[in-house]
């Protein structure tokens, strides 16, 4: 025991260099990375090891992996994704990646985590996602033959708990950066955009047109959205009380946080729920299906016209400039697959 804790107090874990893309760094702040929680290279790594292993389910047969898949820009397929007991949520799966620039530090559809830490706690144990017992989880980790010495090496300890699990998998998670779109290039100056790309981003950012800039950023936010929480005329009532469930303010109801608009080639269904199958859909609804209701966003100022009534060529236009934003080399990215 004592040889234990001699060398739990010599290994030095080393810090990892977080690669920061060229157009974060020139409109960003630096990224969140927690004090008691700093990035280093055998944190990292055992929290992709935890990522993918099924062992943190309650039967063995799921990840956090099989939800967020990085083919599809760490989301999945499915309107909802089903847990080990074959059980759906109400939500559809979010996509992870740049989340080490989410400043107001909410998570999930209706913000109910503050911190990636928090977050990765509660699939393991909710019935209807891994359905597991962290006092069983930890038990299984800490009997495997390899988990002890990764826990040690990262945190100085063998024993293993959720707090280090979690502290693990945020880590990793930290690191999932995509910044490699076509449009990127194209404001790097290496990339040039069509015809249509070019309007369509011109109808983004028209007050008078698609007007989305304001929920979902712009050339100078390239996380490509305010990471916000917007009730955006999806329904007249609420089945999902999304953010009012959690702050219990009813001006909240049926507000649900702004995703990014990265990697959409690759993220869908849409919105909260996943109702919408196709990108043409999510157009048409900002289009002319706006629903109204008490708390709808002051920003869907076209509301009682259903819509900001695009033209059909201007939908075309905009949905070519949203798949410019579509980055391959990250869902390709070895570091952040199996």
């Amino acid at each position: 025991m004592h040889c234990t804790s001699k060398e739990e107090e010599i290994y030095t874990p080393i810090p990892y260099n977080l690669e920061i893309p060229s157009l974060f760094a020139d409109k960003l702040i630096a990224p969140i990375i927690p004090i008691n929680n700093p990035l280093t290279e055998e944190g990292v790594a055992l929290g992709k090891k935890l990522f993918f292993d099924k062992t943190l389910s309650g039967d063995n047969t799921q990840s956090c992996a099989s939800c967020h898949n990085p083919k599809k820009a760490f989301t999945d397929e499915t309107r909802f994704s089903d847990g080990i007991d074959g059980n759906f949520g109400t939500r559809n799966s979010m996509p992870l990646f740049n989340l080490a620039w989410n400043f107001d530090e909410r998570f999930t559809w209706d913000g109910k985590d503050f911190s990636l830490e928090k977050q990765a706690f509660e699939p393991v144990s909710n019935p209807i996602e891994m359905h597991a017992d962290w006092k069983i989880i930890t038990k299984k980790l800490q009997e495997n033959s390899e988990y002890p010495d990764l826990f040690l090496r990262a945190f100085g300890t063998s024993t293993i708990d959720s707090v280090l699990v979690t502290k693990a998998i945020a880590q990793f998670e930290r690191t999932i950066i995509s910044a490699n779109s076509k449009f990127d290039k194209y404001l790097l100056g290496t990339a040039t955009l069509t015809p249509e790309e070019q309007n369509g981003f011109n109808i983004f950012m028209d007050e008078t047109k698609g007007d989305c800039f304001h929920c979902h950023g712009s050339n100078n936010n390239p996380l490509w959205t305010d990471n916000k929480f917007h009730n955006n005329g999806l329904d007249a009532t609420f089945t999902d009380l999304g953010l009012g469930k959690v702050t219990g303010d009813p001006n909240d109801n049926g507000k649900f946080k702004s995703p990014s608009i990265r990697n959409l080639k690759f993220t869908a269904p849409y919105m909260h729920d996943g109702r919408f199958a196709t990108l043409d859909e999510v157009i048409n609804h900002y289009s002319e299906g706006l629903q109204k209701s008490s708390t709808i966003d002051p920003l869907m100022k076209k509301v009682n016209q259903g819509g900001v009534n695009l033209s059909s060529k201007d939908k075309a236009d905009l949905k070519a400039f949203l798949l410019s934003l579509s980055d391959e080399a990250f869902i390709n990215n070895t570091n952040f697959n199996k």
